[in-house]
């Protein structure tokens, strides 16, 4: 896998990590907060590990690929908590 494409799927991975410990360790109350805080997380990590490959080419698209799979991951951890929610 390229460099360009695993600090994309690292992104996910910070991410989906942020939604586990989300969903272990806040309270119920609290976790659409800190999945909020995740994702402004998961934008500055974004930010830097795509201008730390140096790589002028292909940029936005990455940074859009790595924001909308941490959306996504993030967004079906807020499902989750809403239907552990129900129950």
């Amino acid at each position: 896998m390229s460099w360009k494409r695993s600090s994309v799927v690292m992104i996910w991975l910070v991410a989906a990590v942020c939604a586990v410990l989300t969903g272990v360790l806040v309270a119920p109350e609290n976790r659409l907060v800190w999945t909020s805080l995740s994702l402004a997380g998961c934008t500055i990590i974004t930010l830097a590990a795509q201008l730390s490959t140096g790589q002028k080419e292909g940029y936005v698209s990455r940074v859009t690929l790595s924001l909308v799979g941490a959306v996504i991951v993030l967004a079906v951890a807020t499902g989750i908590f809403a239907l552990l929610g129900l129950a």
